[in-house]
């Protein structure tokens, strides 16, 4: 009878030391401790802004699909100028991709970061969405450059617009 009361109590004392580590415990799906620890970067110092705007829609909303039109920012912007760390080699397509994810902005692209990134469709947006020369391009510091958004490579403080 004392066997069966000290077997108890040691399942007991096991399950109470389950329960409180569970209870204690901070579970994460995969995809949500990366975006949880999407800046992490050591020695942060550079960073670079990014902001993604559809203002040109505004202006041709007549072209648009009319299943898109909710969609539609009545500001024309779908994220603020929004800082990130920079992290070395870290190019226009990475820091698109990197904002996409924390932000939970929707896009596709075909290529890749070792190639001609393509940019299809953000936000539900894509080429052709709003009339023949709609489509997705990027300015860094206000200029439009001439490589692939996956072959700018970025420096500290630089301004990316989509």
């Amino acid at each position: 009878m004392f066997k069966k009361r000290k077997d108890i109590i040691i399942i007991l004392a096991f399950v109470m030391i389950a329960a409180i580590f569970i209870l204690n415990t901070d579970f994460k799906s995969v995809d949500e401790y990366y975006l949880e620890h999407a800046q992490d970067v050591e020695n942060a110092d550079a960073t670079v802004f990014i902001s993604i705007k559809c203002e040109t829609i505004l202006e041709n909303i007549e072209d648009l699909d009319i299943s898109l039109i909710p969609l539609v920012p009545k500001d024309g912007i779908i994220l603020p100028q929004t800082e990130y760390a920079l992290r070395d080699g870290d190019s226009v397509f990475d820091i698109l991709v990197r904002t996409a994810k924390t932000h939970k902005i929707q896009m596709e692209y075909s290529g890749g970061a070792s190639s001609s990134a393509y940019i299809e469709g953000i936000a539900h947006f894509y080429e052709f969405s709003c009339g023949e020369l709609s489509g997705w391009t990027y300015l860094v510091n206000g200029e439009h450059p001439s490589v692939s958004s996956a072959s700018y490579e970025l420096s500290d403080g630089d301004v990316i617009e989509w």
